[in-house]
């Protein structure tokens, strides 16, 4: 009975990330798909050809999705932003649903930013107790350039929501630097654990022999 079960569980696991990813991937191409309705009844390819022609609202959606953009990302677009993004704040419900939806879409989608340019190990909140958290950059104390006098700043997230968390500046010799990228650290983060790359435990190992060894004299 125990072998059946985990066979059981296993193609699970195969087929049910596999059966998810299917459906939500279909579940956006058919959303996308179906701003071909925006257009006028008669500038739709039913009555310009007579037929459906599957994907053109998905390409429509494509360009839509691209002008946007380029309009957002110059100063006028900026500013017709922050005047939408400001009304949407004066209304209570839509505010709270507006700034979570940004913040979470904003953490998945810019994970490529130079701010966050490595995925570290740190002890915080105290000796002993290790955190996954992003470098974001080097200062110099008393303008040095020896290695242990070197600060590392550290954004710590918190879990589920990595836009939140905290700031600390440790020394860059007491950090522990992951094979592991943004990406991953994000979805490790807002699992709260549950989706652990294999990449951390070498981290882990690193820091428990970091934290058996003597200090040095």
């Amino acid at each position: 009975m125990a072998t059946l079960r985990k066979y059981l569980i296993a193609g699970l696991l195969v087929w049910l990330p596999l059966g998810a990813t299917y459906l939500i991937l279909r579940m956006v191409v058919e959303l996308l798909d179906r701003t071909i309705l925006l257009l006028p009844p008669e500038y739709r390819p039913e009555s310009l050809f007579g037929f459906n022609i599957p994907g053109l609202g998905l390409i429509l959606a494509l360009v839509i999705l691209f002008l946007t953009g380029l309009l957002a990302a110059n100063i006028l677009g900026r500013k017709l932003v922050g005047l939408w993004e400001n009304l949407l704040n004066r209304i209570p419900l839509v505010r709270t649903i507006y700034n979570s939806v940004k913040q979470i879409t904003s953490t998945v989608l810019l994970t490529d930013n130079k701010a966050f340019s490595k995925v570290v190990l740190v002890e915080f909140p105290r000796k002993g107790a290790w955190s996954m958290g992003f470098l974001t950059s080097d200062v110099s104390v008393f303008g040095t350039t020896r290695e242990e006098d070197r600060l590392a700043v550290v954004f710590v997230a918190t879990t589920p929501n990595p836009t939140t968390g905290f700031l600390i500046a440790v020394k860059r010799t007491e950090i522990i630097e992951l094979e592991m990228s943004i990406e991953e650290a994000v979805k490790y983060v807002m699992s709260m654990g549950v989706i652990l790359p294999d990449h951390i435990f070498q981290g882990l190992k690193s820091a428990n022999h970091l934290a058996e060894s003597p200090p040095s004299s």
